[in-house]
């Protein structure tokens, strides 16, 4: 066994440590093959066009790029995310199905429905690549102009305006926000995934959405106005929007984020050597344009980072869920 590390990493000495342990900690059968020999998918546990898969796809191509194999974007939408998520669970763990996920998901969905998964042990975290804000939008023609308007008219109830959910998460914020401004008539019409949610803002099937900036561009070509942002403080893209908390609306502490991750298992070299090329990833001039374009905050962590925070966010959902007595349909 001695003689056969040593072999192994002398003959990878080119490449760095981590890709010299590669070969050590790799499967069965394939102890002589780097990582990766072969291509790679990366669930998108959300359809095709939303703001995930759109980081999905940057990430995927740069990963391509860096390691010389194909990593190829696979969505699989459907139950807030649940779908894909018990299709990346169940992936064997060589490193070869990646799982590109957010907060809704990852440390929701666990605490909402009975999955076979946990938020945190059915995973190794790999890297926290962005966090994500939410921007109130509401659709064209409909009779505001501010986020107080849209306040009265859902109060008035006449007719209930409706709102889009894409992800567990915006289920959650959705729900909760009609509680925090009195509009309990306010229809909650659950999709697929943010981009078909995005979609029905845009086309007028609902009256508004609480969208992760999925529906930028339409704002900017004045197609859905936004009304306020979920954040700390105002987006970039938008800077002559209020948050929330600027308009004296509390209890709606809600954020995303963008991470990827592998199966529970895989093992811990290829976790890093994924992880290491993902934060250098994210820190390119390149990356960064592109994921501020999105009102995305670039990070790249490190693993650990990413499996605090995905255990912060599940103990928090357990807590709010809890308190307010949130159910979800499905």
């Amino acid at each position: 066994m001695t003689r056969f590390l040593t072999a192994a990493i002398g003959r990878r000495t080119a490449l760095g440590g981590i890709a010299g342990t590669l070969a050590a900690t790799a499967l069965p059968g394939r102890a002589n093959e780097p990582y990766p020999s072969r291509p790679v998918t990366m669930v998108v546990p959300y359809t095709a066009g939303g703001s995930t898969d759109i980081v999905a796809r940057l990430i995927a191509q740069k990963l391509q790029e860096a390691l010389g194999q194909p990593f190829v974007v696979d969505n699989k939408g459907g139950a807030n995310g649940v779908i894909g998520m018990d299709i990346a669970a169940r992936a064997a763990p060589d490193g070869y199905t990646l799982l590109m996920n957010t907060a809704g998901a990852q440390a929701l969905a666990p605490v909402i429905y009975k999955t076979k998964f946990h938020a945190l042990d059915s995973w190794e975290p790999i890297s926290l690549i962005s966090s994500i804000p939410f921007v109130i939008v509401a659709r064209e023609g409909l009779p505001v102009k501010t986020f107080a308007d849209m306040v009265a008219l859902a109060r008035a109830a006449n007719p209930p305006l409706s709102a889009s959910s894409g992800s567990s998460m915006i289920v959650l914020a959705t729900d909760q926000l009609k509680r925090v401004i009195g509009a309990p008539t306010l229809i909650n019409a659950q999709y697929k995934g943010t981009s078909m949610q995005a979609q029905a803002v845009v086309k007028g099937e609902v009256d508004i959405s609480v969208d992760s900036f999925v529906t930028l561009p339409q704002i900017k070509a004045g197609k859905v106005r936004p009304l306020a942002v979920i954040a700390p403080q105002r987006a970039a893209s938008l800077p002559e929007v209020p948050t929330l908390a600027e308009l004296g609306v509390k209890d709606m502490d809600f954020a995303s984020w963008s991470g990827l991750l592998a199966p529970k298992g895989t093992p811990r070299a290829i976790v890093e050597r994924l992880s290491a090329e993902v934060q250098k990833i994210v820190r390119t001039p390149e990356m960064q344009e592109r994921l501020k374009a999105m009102d995305h905050t670039p990070v790249g962590s490190g693993p650990a980072e990413f499996a605090k925070l995905i255990g912060d966010d599940y103990a928090r959902w357990q807590r709010v869920v809890k308190e307010t007595g949130f159910k979800i349909e499905g």
